[in-house]
């Protein structure tokens, strides 16, 4: 098979999920595979060590393509070349397909919170995001959804037929494990504190995290523990989810190399998402051994199982409640660490790329 991939994302300055996932994805293939001859198209040229010869199986089946061009690159650009290179498949890592170009296709959604938020968006970026994701999923032969919420999102919303839908997991790498006490110092961090990691949006509750945490800090009349919102400010911010609450700490965005020990000591993560296609900071902190409150809607109740305490995202009781178990109930704080880490291991990117190169060969 020859199989044409957009590697555009994978050199985008600003790195969020969707570049996250197209490198990691993009890697773990090249890695795996060993009977398909693959080529990368990108934008910008690549780094030298963003696709190692060392760790390709076999590098003489990969082709790295450098295509510039300012604007609708996807659309233009990359139509074009699909159209001269003819392969017997194209995968796009993310929810846009060229409007236009023969042949095979495949695509990832990773989620459609746009339509459970739309005002989450600007308005330009979030009509962009309906049409793109509308026309990939009726174009595409098969379509890689990140969760089982995110499939049966595809048919409810665009009535996309479940047997061209495939679920695959994306992997969760454990953050880089640092010095805690060094993060500790870096951050202004007292030794107690909950946290929570993402960007501050109102999608991701915030107002109900800081209520929650305020209402168990009155109960407990604990003035030491603090409440740790790690991530930049979103669309729509506002300034009143933290106006008056003692306790709450905003560090802005989190190094990379600090994810790990800031998950290390936390009493909990808090994350009771109203919506998440694939909630990465859920595994991320498993991995890490901090045990995890997460919202029991969209995909989290799949990616945590039996490993977190499970809350309706709508209730400030519930959410203060978790926080108050879990701080005092050491049998279940030490039970959920054991779990998380067994339920982390079980996404590994390995797993999610042989089952994507099995899904295209079957197709």
């Amino acid at each position: 098979m020859r199989l044409a991939i957009d590697a555009s994302r994978a050199t985008a300055a600003h790195v969020t999920g969707t570049e996250k996932y197209a490198i990691h994805m993009i890697r773990a293939l090249l890695s795996t595979n060993t009977r398909h001859a693959i080529t990368l198209y990108f934008r910008d040229p690549p780094a030298p060590d963003l696709f190692p010869v060392a760790h390709i199986a076999r590098p003489d089946l990969v082709i790295q393509h450098v295509i510039p061009f300012r604007r609708a690159w996807t659309h233009l650009r990359f139509a074009a070349a699909l159209s001269v290179d003819r392969p017997d498949l194209v995968w796009v890592p993310a929810h846009a397909l060229p409007f236009v170009f023969r042949g095979r296709a495949a695509v990832t959604v990773h989620d459609l919170g746009y339509k459970y938020f739309p005002q989450a968006h600007p308005p330009r970026q979030r009509r962009y995001l309906d049409l793109t994701t509308q026309t990939s999923a009726a174009r595409a032969h098969m379509i890689l959804a990140d969760s089982q919420a995110t499939a049966d999102d595809l048919t409810h919303f665009y009535g996309t037929s479940p047997d061209k839908i495939h679920v695959v997991y994306p992997g969760v790498d454990a953050p880089f494990m640092g010095d805690v006490e060094a993060v500790r110092r870096k951050y202004k961090l007292p030794d107690r504190y909950f946290m929570f990691i993402g960007t501050l949006q109102p999608r991701k509750n915030i107002a109900r995290i800081v209520q929650a945490f305020a209402a168990w800090r009155a109960a407990q009349a604990d003035h030491e523990t603090a409440l740790v919102l790690a991530g930049g400010r979103g669309w729509l911010f506002d300034p009143a989810w933290t106006d008056g609450i003692d306790g709450v700490i905003m560090t802005g965005y989190i190094d990379d190399a600090d994810k790990g020990a800031l998950y290390a000591g936390a009493r909990a993560l808090v994350f009771p998402s109203l919506y998440e296609g694939f909630g990465f900071p859920v595994l991320e902190a498993m991995a890490c051994g901090c045990p995890v409150i997460c919202a029991n809607t969209s995909s989290l109740p799949e990616l945590a199982g039996a490993a977190a305490l499970l809350v309706d995202p709508l209730s400030v009781e519930q959410i203060a409640d978790a926080m108050q178990r879990i701080d005092t109930n050491d049998e279940l704080r030490t039970a959920l660490i054991a779990k998380g880490r067994a339920q982390a291991a079980r996404f590994t990117w390995d797993a999610a790329a042989t089952l994507t190169l099995n899904i295209f060969e079957n197709a």
